[in-house]
């Protein structure tokens, strides 16, 4: 390729400090060093974690930083030793890496990896040093991923290979959102056939809940949201009941325990809030009900609960990108989408160019839109 080993200008949307909106810079990309890859990013999501590194809450951060987590893209080129990939292929960079590894990468019942952000710091490259410059100053990476930049490089382990066939204007999705809603009701929670769920929070993850309680055949699905606009697509996509906590005098808990007799089998709280996580884990049966955390709370947080409410025998699980490894799980997760398994297209509410960025931002804010793809 003719770009190959060379700089690319190209644009990127900046996060240049905390509270600023983001600023539509032209970027300089270094090529891909040993066991990176560069991808031409086509497609990519507007996450609500991306809100959260604007807001100053996700942890760990540096500015200036080019967020986006949730992409789909070609390989332009390839480092020294990269092997499952190739320029040309279709690929969706992975927020979460699977070294292959670490002792959780080696364990089959976990989708963790040492190499994440939880474990360290992915604002620069594995070798501590950025691809990003801009106006002559370093701009961190975020996850790796950076998406929101026309050109990113990422180690080879933090990228999936996928089906040629892929629109990646859609399976962008596939990259964080979608994977990490649905995964929880089918990977974490292990939804039964005829049990009934509790979701709160139904933006795009939460939809993704749904779908996925769906499949596992849910009786009942139960949305939770004080935005009653959401609740058409809820419906759309598999909710059997809708209800804002802002139409009872009781706490919902209260509410759905009444609705359900006993509580939920499966409740899921995708907000990010510690009152609604409380909620979430009271409104599950008080012996066999599953709680499962979604939604990520802000850097510092703290709950506080009655040890009762687990001591009587419910779980309370959290759950990482719906607990798929994610280099395996992501091609596999594209296939199943072209063999139409679910229908992820039903969460894009908007799609706007890169320069409208910022207004991809507000009409999150305003809960106007479930997802929004940037084009580039």
């Amino acid at each position: 390729m003719a770009t190959s080993g060379k700089v690319i200008r190209c644009r990127a949307a900046v996060a240049w400090a905390v509270g600023k909106p983001l600023s539509v810079e032209e970027v300089e990309v270094a090529p891909p060093k040993a066991g990176e890859v560069r991808i031409k990013i086509v497609a990519t999501g507007i996450c609500r974690t991306d809100d959260h590194i604007l807001e100053g809450c996700f942890p760990n951060v540096d500015f200036p930083v080019i967020p986006g987590h949730e992409g789909a893209g070609i390989v332009e080129s390839i480092g020294e030793g990269v092997t499952s990939v190739k320029p040309g292929d279709k690929v969706i960079p992975l927020c979460l890496p699977q070294c292959g590894e670490c002792s959780f990468c080696l364990n089959p019942e976990s989708n963790y990896c040492l190499k994440c952000h939880v474990s360290e710091p992915q604002n620069l490259l594995p070798d501590k040093t950025s691809r990003f410059t801009c106006k002559g100053k370093q701009i961190h990476h975020f996850l790796w991923a950076s998406t929101f930049a026309e050109y990113t490089v990422i180690p080879e382990y933090a990228v999936a290979k996928i089906d040629a066939a892929a629109p990646l204007d859609k399976v962008c999705l596939l990259g964080c959102g979608f994977p990490t809603g649905y995964g929880a009701a089918i990977n974490t929670a292990k939804v039964k056939p005829g049990s009934t769920c509790a979701v709160f929070g139904v933006g795009g993850v939460g939809l993704s809940v749904v779908m996925g309680c769906k499949v596992a055949g849910a009786s009942r699905i139960i949305a939770v949201d004080i935005n009653k606009d959401k609740f058409a697509k809820a419906k759309e996509l598999g909710a059997t009941d809708c209800i804002s906590p802002q139409d009872f005098k009781k706490p919902i808990q209260e509410v759905l325990t009444e609705m359900t007799g006993h509580g939920v089998d499966y409740s899921f709280e995708v907000i990010g809030h510690a009152d609604t996580m409380t909620a979430a884990l009271a409104s599950c049966n008080m012996n066999t009900g599953v709680c499962v955390m979604v939604g990520v709370p802000a850097s510092g947080s703290v709950i506080s609960i009655d040890p009762m409410l687990l001591l009587s025998g419910r779980t309370w699980k959290g759950t990482l990108l719906g607990g798929w490894k994610m280099r395996d799980s992501i091609p596999k997760l594209v296939s199943s989408y072209l063999e139409k398994k679910f229908n992820s297209d039903l969460l894009i509410t908007h799609t706007l160019p890169i320069a409208k960025v910022n207004e991809g931002f507000e009409l999150l804010r305003a809960g106007k839109s479930v997802r929004s793809v940037l084009l580039f």
